[in-house]
């Protein structure tokens, strides 16, 4: 009886297999140079992408975008659905963004109500950040002009992002806004460590995100999870140099939804600023991050292996009237090893309205780099327990 099911079990598996394969040898081919594309570097090559991709999207069953080998300029460009079927936007080739502020927009490539997309195949974004780098001043101007995203997911569902790299961002690398259950895996995202904004994965408003063995290398957050998230799951992330992953920052505005269920586990942070980190503004409105999980995380030199940031104020002054009014709670940090390169490896500043709750924390073992003496903790305003190794010792 077992050895019958286990035949069902490998002929259903090559049987799946087998149909997969054929869809994808029946999809339909819209390849950019039949519309036009010029793999020059110089030509923008808008009007021809937009053109495959309506007929692909216009087509009924599976269809494939297809940008051959070569380095494609491409201006800004938006692909809209719904589409009639799956597809596939298949980038072998490299695009390329125009340079400076030629983009008057804050998103570079979009993706807009699709349905069962796939982006893949190898290619590279290239944001030519540094031609646009040193007009960002938002650091002191609260008006100031946004750079472009390299490319962009708006209510995005079922669908995956593989196999791309995207190097020198304007600003983020990957955005993904009110989207729903979408994996990005084996991604590369890079640009130089002093690079402004450049955060390699904002999530927002958006379910079931999935991300998955890949390298992130930025002047930013690697990856942001931003209001209303709700079960996020990353895994074999590589993240350094950068900001490290981070929830937040919260409470900046009325309105925002929750946060609700986080996983990080798994990853590797090197030489970055910050390892896990939560961050909340210092305003009234009210919400709430909770069920969170860090766990198997190794951290090599950084600054601040594990942070709770509930005055967060990046450019100050930032007339903070009132305490955070975010509540965290059930935070879970397990297994989490390496060394810092700074005295204090934990720091929870959490708020004096409303007090961190239910935070968990097992076999921390983090060692020192300085030369400022032992290790420590440091907190305000944090109810929790604490299980097996701590080192630093807890402050709560």
């Amino acid at each position: 009886m077992v050895l019958q099911l286990g035949f069902a079990r490998v002929f259903f598996a090559i049987l799946f297999l087998l149909v997969s394969l054929t869809r994808a040898h029946n999809a339909k081919i819209f390849n950019v140079r039949n519309y036009g594309a010029i793999a020059d570097s110089r030509t923008d090559n808008r009007k021809a992408f937009l053109k495959a991709w309506n007929g692909a999207c216009n087509q009924k069953g599976i269809s494939r975008v297809y940008i051959p080998k070569g380095v494609y300029m491409l201006g800004t460009v938006e692909f809209s659905g719904p589409c009639k079927g799956p597809v596939t936007f298949l980038m072998t080739g490299d695009l390329r963004a125009p340079t400076g502020l030629s983009l008057s927009t804050e998103t570079w490539i979009a993706f807009r109500y699709v349905n069962k997309l796939i982006v893949k195949g190898g290619g590279t974004l290239d944001g030519q950040g540094a031609s646009a780098w040193p007009f960002n001043d938002c650091d002191k101007n609260p008006n100031c002009q946004s750079l472009p995203i390299s490319m962009r997911f708006d209510f995005v569902t079922n669908s995956r992002v593989k196999y791309i790299r995207s190097i020198n961002s304007k600003n983020a690398h990957f955005t993904f806004f009110a989207c729903k259950n979408v994996n990005v895996s084996n991604i590369e995202l890079s640009a130089p460590a002093d690079s402004p904004n450049t955060d390699g994965i904002k999530i927002g408003s958006s379910t079931d995100i999935r991300i998955s063995s890949s390298r992130i290398s930025t002047g930013d957050d690697c990856i942001a999870i931003l209001s209303g998230c709700m079960n996020i799951d990353i895994s074999y992330v590589y993240c350094g140099p950068g900001h490290g992953i981070s929830v937040g920052s919260l409470g900046k505005f009325q309105g925002e939804d929750n946060v609700k269920g986080l996983v990080v586990r798994r990853c590797t942070f090197n030489g970055t600023d910050n390892g896990v980190r939560i961050k909340t503004w210092e305003s009234p409105w009210r919400s709430s991050a909770s069920n969170f999980i860090f766990e198997d995380i190794f951290m090599d030199k950084v600054r601040n292996p594990i942070i709770v940031d509930q005055t967060y104020c990046p450019h100050p002054p930032c007339n903070q009237q009132t305490a955070s009014h975010v509540q965290i709670e059930d935070v879970t940090y397990r297994n989490i090893w390496g060394t810092s390169s700074s005295q204090i490896a934990v720091s929870m500043q959490c708020s004096k309205e409303f007090p961190c709750k239910n935070i968990v924390m097992k076999d921390i073992n983090l060692a020192h780099l300085g030369s400022e003496g032992p290790l420590k903790s440091w907190c305000s305003y944090v109810d929790g327990r604490v299980y097996g190794r701590q080192n630093p010792p807890p402050c709560f």
